[in-house]
């Protein structure tokens, strides 16, 4: 008697485990940190996500962490800054790229359609350190986006055309878009780099071949 129980129990025991043992090829759960680790790290080019469908760009939230880094520009003593304004000390031009953008421009030599741009800009801070003369990264002025528009989606929204739609956002009011014009807000501090696609790509290493 004690040897039959003992063999139902082992049974039991054998049966739950083939249930709870993940089948090959079969559906298996995944965690939730699983799943944002993925969709973080997939090559994609949704910049749409960020558009309504009259072209009103939004800044793309959590960039920092979500975008890779394509490159910094340091501009020192600016004579005018980027939205017409007389400069004031140096500045910091870190341009981020939605996920996918320098493998995608590696392999096709330019942007894929829906590429994601963030060009946050910052003022500077400087010290003698054992280094040297060190400066860094301080204080955000301003926010440009660009989505790349291979389809020229919204041709009668003047803050879309020549490939790109163009966004600009301020410190004091970082979600409220203030661009009314890519001609007279954006595209003039792009010009000498047309030919490459209106990007400084010299800035920007990752685009290179290693």
């Amino acid at each position: 008697m004690i040897g039959r129980i003992s063999f139902v129990i082992l049974t039991l025991v054998i049966s739950a485990a083939l249930v709870s043992y993940p089948k090959v090829g079969g559906p298996q759960t995944t965690s939730t940190s699983q799943t944002t680790r993925s969709s973080q790290t997939t090559s994609s080019f949704d910049g749409y996500d960020l558009v309504d469908n009259t072209g009103n760009i939004r800044k793309p939230a959590g960039f920092r962490d979500l975008y890779q880094i394509l490159g910094t520009f340091v501009v020192l003593n600016p004579k005018v800054t980027m939205t017409g304004e007389h400069g004031e000390g140096h500045e910091m031009h870190m341009t981020y790229a939605s996920p996918g953008t320098s493998e995608y421009y590696r392999k096709n030599g330019r942007f894929a359609d829906g590429t994601v741009l963030v060009k946050e800009v910052f003022g500077t801070d400087n010290a003698q350190l054992t280094t040297g003369d060190a400066h860094w990264a301080s204080g955000v002025k301003q926010w440009f986006v660009m989505i790349k528009d291979e389809k020229n989606r919204f041709p009668n929204n003047p803050l879309w055309g020549d490939g790109w739609g163009w966004a600009l956002f301020k410190a004091d009011a970082p979600d409220k878009q203030v661009a009314t014009n890519r001609q007279g807000d954006c595209i003039g501090c792009h010009i000498p780099a047309k030919a490459t696609d209106w990007i400084y790509i010299q800035g920007y290493p990752v685009l290179k071949s290693q």
